[in-house]
């Protein structure tokens, strides 16, 4: 017999939400694990004493794990969308009958709490996962990816020097129709400082960027496309975002230029655990970077009683510096280094104890000084050798050149270069090479495409850097809820005693650090 179902609202209903989520929903499963008491005490000094009670923290906090756990970056979707779930109102401790908050709410909570107190949640989780066994601490891979920001490059406006407007642009660039005219979009605010607005390149920057703009400039208003503002030349040397001034302009080959920021990322290779991450200014460089994500991490792993042994990373992180710093804190590195390095000319041999170079002739050519390099702002070591000794050699003219003796530089760290090679090349830096691109790179992935990564809804460097912090908690607590095992037995506790002790001491005293360690091996 057809059945036809009649509905008719009741007056009177007996309903309880936590009979209506199953047993094993996630955030049914996620409400039982998830403990963040600790955020009363810890943001209690953010508020007043008297006045309309604000939102919970606890539930704010829950509130914007769901935004990435379910992939959605606007606060006002986020609340229509927790309005429309019954296990996620079950989730923040909701009924179907009370009023979740405003969307504002949620944007003026995010602004109110510091960074600290987001990298501190961050912390706590990463801890329920040491706890579980999910990170051995050994083996950090490293990397880094662009995150959009949010601005648009046609509200790009050009940074003014002190002298005219008109006379600076002749300098860098042919003025276009597209210099004369206001931006494509006037942004609403102009947030940034004067320091933001003005030129700091020196000549020799703003000479290289006139030489690029050379190549096409001279037809850029004919050209097809021009009006788009995508179409035309810009640098942060040059230009400025009047909407987000954190904001740089960054390019990956074969993408259109954006507004970015860069999200350093640290994961664990035991089970893809995500021990770090924070926002940079998209025009920085990984290398330059590399020693506040060291300093950083290694101090969260030591007091989660983690040692940590190898880092990994890609070429973008190498330098001879990172490389001594790397092995001042006690860490074997596996970064292969650039492909324009060399030890030392070709077909000349390096002497180690006299610290000197033998030509293919069988000539010294001797360590002269230290220097900075000018341009590189590197420390080098100048190699030079007499005019007597290359007089009459037959290699003369195609060893010298125009000069009258044999002279040239090489990096200070180049020690440091070979010990790195030496590992990079070797079995097990050839399996380093292939847990980084299998570990990392599919967290960026995950993050970007399904974790709301794929832009950052706020303005500024330290509200970037809360929605990293967020999104990377969302990551380790879907993770913390899938992993079934016993604890890893490659963690710090399996590790002797005297490695433990040892490490400690280091990060106690690390004036001392050349004292109390052995010789660093390969």
């Amino acid at each position: 017999m057809q059945g036809k179902k009649d509905y008719q609202e009741k007056l009177f209903a007996r309903f309880q939400l936590s009979e209506r989520v199953p047993r094993d929903n996630f955030y049914r499963k996620l409400k039982g694990v998830l403990d963040l008491d600790f955020l009363y005490p810890l943001t209690k000094g953010y508020y007043g004493q008297s006045g309309q009670k604000s939102i919970d923290p606890v539930v704010f906090f829950k509130l914007c794990l769901v935004g990435y756990l379910e992939n959605i970056i606007s606060d006002r979707k986020l609340m229509e969308h927790c309005s429309m779930r019954l296990d996620i109102l079950f989730f923040i401790g909701y009924d179907i009958d009370e009023e979740l908050p405003w969307h504002s709410t949620i944007s003026r909570t995010r602004q109110l709490f510091p960074e600290a107190v987001f990298e501190e949640t961050f912390t706590k989780v990463l801890a329920m996962c040491v706890e579980k066994g999910m990170v051995s601490g050994h083996t950090q891979a490293i990397d880094s990816a662009p995150v959009k920001a949010n601005a648009s490059m046609d509200t790009l406006e050009l940074k003014v020097p002190e002298e005219e407007l008109e006379s600076h642009l002749r300098k860098v660039r042919h003025i276009s129709a597209m210099d004369r005219e206001r931006p494509h979009r006037k942004s609403k605010g102009d947030r940034s400082d004067k320091g933001q607005r003005g030129i700091a390149a020196n000549k020799k920057e703003l000479d290289a960027i006139k030489g690029r703009n050379k190549k096409w400039a001279r037809d850029q208003d004919q050209r097809p496309g021009a009006g788009n503002k995508g179409s035309k030349y810009t640098s942060n040397k040059t230009h400025y975002s009047p909407t987000d001034p954190d904001a740089r302009i960054s390019v990956k080959p074969g993408k259109a230029r954006k507004l970015n920021y860069l999200s350093q990322l640290s994961v664990d290779t035991a089970h893809h655990v995500i021990t770090d991450i924070r926002a940079y200014h998209a025009d920085g460089k990984d290398n330059q970077q590399l020693p506040d994500i060291i300093d950083r991490l290694k101090k969260r792993l030591w007091k989660q009683g983690l040692v940590w042994e190898n880092c990994v990373a890609d070429t973008g992180y190498s330098s001879g510096k990172n490389y001594a710093m790397l092995e001042q804190r006690n860490l074997k590195s596996f970064i292969p280094p650039h492909g324009t390095y060399k030890g030392g000319p070709t077909g000349f041999e390096y002497i180690e104890t006299q610290d000197h170079y033998v030509c293919p002739q069988g000539e010294i050519i001797p360590f002269r000084k230290v220097f900075l390099d000018s341009r590189t702002k590197t420390r080098k070591k100048s190699y030079r050798a007499s005019s007597k000794i290359c007089k009459g050699c037959p290699l003369r003219s195609s060893c010298l050149g125009k000069v009258n003796e044999k002279q040239f530089s090489v990096t200070y760290y180049r020690e440091e270069y070979e010990r790195n090679i030496q590992r990079v090349e070797s079995p097990q830096g050839r399996y380093m090479k292939g847990k980084r691109q299998s570990t990392v790179e599919p967290v960026f992935g995950s993050l970007t495409q399904f974790m709301g990564l794929r832009k950052i809804n706020t303005i500024g460097l330290g509200q970037a850097n809360k929605c990293m912090h967020l999104a990377a908690i969302a990551y380790n607590l879907k993770k913390y809820l899938k992993f079934e095992g016993k604890r890893v037995k490659s963690g710090a506790g399996q590790l002797a005693l005297s490695t433990l002790l040892k490490n400690a001491l280091i990060f106690l005293f690390g004036p001392f650090e050349k004292d109390i360690r052995p010789n660093l091996q390969c």
